[in-house]
């Protein structure tokens, strides 16, 4: 990209981090639900299903949003969409304090979830300041700012013990006024932005940032989307009141143990863009879905008595997963999960470069509306079906229909687009770094 020319190292770390760290704090207001929830709930006397409503609300909102503010970006630069939707969320946050209806709660939540569009804005940003070859790593450590969900796992039961609910949105809305100020006096406008606007092209319609996704292939990835980030967000909101159903643990407790998940979640999302620079993305793709597939299998798996009709009489014994066991198959979820996000949006650079921020946004929009919509079908499954562990059941399938799709994909229908191509790891995405 010769708009990168002149472009320093120092100059393309400084972007990516204070990006990330705008990130990291927007994801953790996006999710602070999944703590302040459970005390609405217990408020309110709501069921599984309106809790799951609840805590999903927020991301509808961030999901719907991320294909119009990656449009957005495509057009007007990452650096001022960024700032702008910063502070309009830190407003939606703080106004969330003062309502105390379930229905207002809903309409509150919907702006909070604005934060959650944050991420088509900086994955577009961020892409804009790295060579190609370096985006996959690049990508993947601004995805870590999905540690933001750890970090309202972790700190906002105690803010929640001490100061209540009320004030934990306070303080959240506080915070993220005070990074978009930051963010708009440490940042620059990216490089690409900056040289279209000196060379004075005009911006290009929405509806041609829209043509990519005419493409069967932009919603495959959007299906791989929907359960390494879709689920991520659902289990990250969920796993509290989980903890606290099975295995009758105190809210603070909860908290850190869904920490536990969210973090490596999130902090080894940096590693699945090394390794998608370095041995493709299909492979880490791969690796992703298998080894989800293997704990969802452990982690389906319910409480469950058994009689066997023995010589001398009956034997009972009992199968389940303690707290210990479970939490290790989550943690091994978590880092799954977190190498399949990056792998994922290494993809997008190398097909359409030129419109990493529509197709991103779309992306993330149906990744971020599984995290909406999972965890209303977690509520609704416990209260119909009435067993905890069919939420990991439901990932489970979910997690088996994008492995099967997206290995014909390899086999067939990528095969017979680029008939040149004798074998799948040559395909774009599978090529690291190394053989560009």
């Amino acid at each position: 990209m010769h708009e990168l020319a002149g472009i320093s190292k120092g100059q393309q770390n400084k972007a990516l981090g204070i990006s990330t760290l705008a990130f990291t704090i927007c994801f953790a207001v996006w999710t602070v639900f999944s703590i302040i929830g459970i005390k609405i709930k217990q408020n309110l006397g709501l069921t599984d299903t309106e809790f799951g409503l609840l805590v999903a609300t927020p991301i509808l909102t961030g999901s719907l949003s991320r294909i119009f503010l990656g449009i957005w970006t495509d057009q007007f630069g990452g650096r001022i969409v960024y700032f702008v939707l910063m502070l309009a969320t830190s407003v939606s946050v703080f106004l969330l304090s003062t309502v105390s209806t379930y229905p207002m709660f809903l309409l509150a939540a919907l702006g909070v979830g604005l934060a959650g569009g944050s991420f088509a804005v900086g994955i577009a940003y961020v892409s804009r300041w790295f060579e190609s070859d370096k985006q996959g790593t690049a990508l993947g450590i601004f995805g870590m700012g999905n540690v933001g969900a750890a970090v309202t796992n972790f700190g906002a039961p105690f803010l929640l013990v001490a100061y209540g609910w009320e004030n934990v949105a306070k303080i959240y809305a506080v915070t993220l006024f005070v990074m978009a100020i930051i963010f708009w006096l440490t940042t620059k406008e990216d490089p690409v932005t900056k040289a279209r606007k000196e060379r004075g092209e005009k911006v290009r319609p929405a509806l041609m940032q829209l043509e990519p996704l005419k493409h069967l292939r932009v919603w495959r990835f959007a299906t791989y989307y929907f359960f390494v980030f879709g689920g991520y967000v659902a289990l990250a909101l969920w796993l509290p009141r989980y903890y606290m159903g099975v295995y009758d643990l105190e809210i603070a407790t909860a908290g850190m143990l869904a920490a536990c998940y969210a973090l490596p979640g999130s902090v080894f999302r940096a590693l699945g863009g090394w390794l998608s620079d370095r041995i493709g993305a299909r492979r880490v793709m791969y690796v992703t879905f298998l080894g989800c597939m293997t704990c969802l299998f452990f982690l389906s798996y319910p409480s469950t008595e058994y009689i066997v009709h023995g010589i001398k009489g009956p034997i009972n014994f009992t199968l389940e997963i303690g707290l210990v066991p479970f939490v290790i198959l989550t943690v091994f979820l978590g880092f799954f999960m977190s190498l399949g996000k990056a792998a994922v949006y290494k993809h997008i650079p190398v097909y359409y470069p030129d419109h990493v921020g529509s197709v991103g946004g779309l992306v993330g929009m149906i990744g971020g509306l599984g995290g909406f919509i999972l965890p209303i079908c977690f509520g609704f499954m416990n209260d119909v079906i009435g067993v905890w562990t069919s939420c990991f059941m439901l990932l489970f399938a979910v997690v088996g229909i994008s492995t099967v799709w997206m290995h014909i994909s390899i086999v067939l229908t990528d095969r017979k687009m680029y008939p040149e191509l004798k074998a799948a790891q040559s395909l774009p995405e599978m090529m690291s770094g190394l053989d560009k």
